[in-house]
């Protein structure tokens, strides 16, 4: 699905406003409400045998929390940040690797409703890790918070 030009600026800023993220060469392939897929290329992500660098593997899951929440909510009333993340490595990753995350509309209207009413929610999500040939590289779990500005 193609984004809008709206979108497209959004996705544009999200690839620059982390630094590191930029340098490794992580793009968003797709940004719909509730809906992302991520990508980090091999190169420059190479560790010392060939394989992509397990620190990019883990940025690449904490950077898709932020990128799924900020594609669900409005960032004048709200924010994410990570309280604790995971990564279970499964296999080498020897392609490029993507992540495809999503949130339900309950789930968005959940986290909404406890944000406005608490100040913050809490939510804890897994994504794997997908090689060019779609095998699960790893798995990241992230314990993500949304709080209200």
């Amino acid at each position: 699905m193609a984004m809008d030009a709206s979108k497209k600026e959004v996705v544009a800023v999200l690839e620059k406003v982390i630094s590191i993220v930029n340098k490794m060469g992580v793009t968003i392939e797709e940004f719909r409400p509730g809906n992302v897929r991520v990508r980090l290329p091999k190169e420059p992500n190479v560790n010392h045998v060939g394989m992509v660098y397990a620190g990019s593997l883990f940025s690449l899951g904490d950077y898709t929390g932020g990128v799924l929440f900020i594609s669900c909510f409005d960032l004048k009333k709200y924010y994410p940040i990570v309280k604790e993340a995971s990564i279970a490595f499964k296999r080498p990753a020897t392609t490029d690797v993507t992540i495809e995350a999503s949130l339900t509309p309950a789930e968005i209207e959940d986290l909404k409703e406890k944000a406005d009413n608490a100040g913050k929610a809490d939510l804890i999500k897994e994504f794997e890790l997908k090689d060019a040939d779609g095998s699960v590289c790893c798995v990241f779990k992230g314990n993500f918070q949304l709080r209200k500005v």
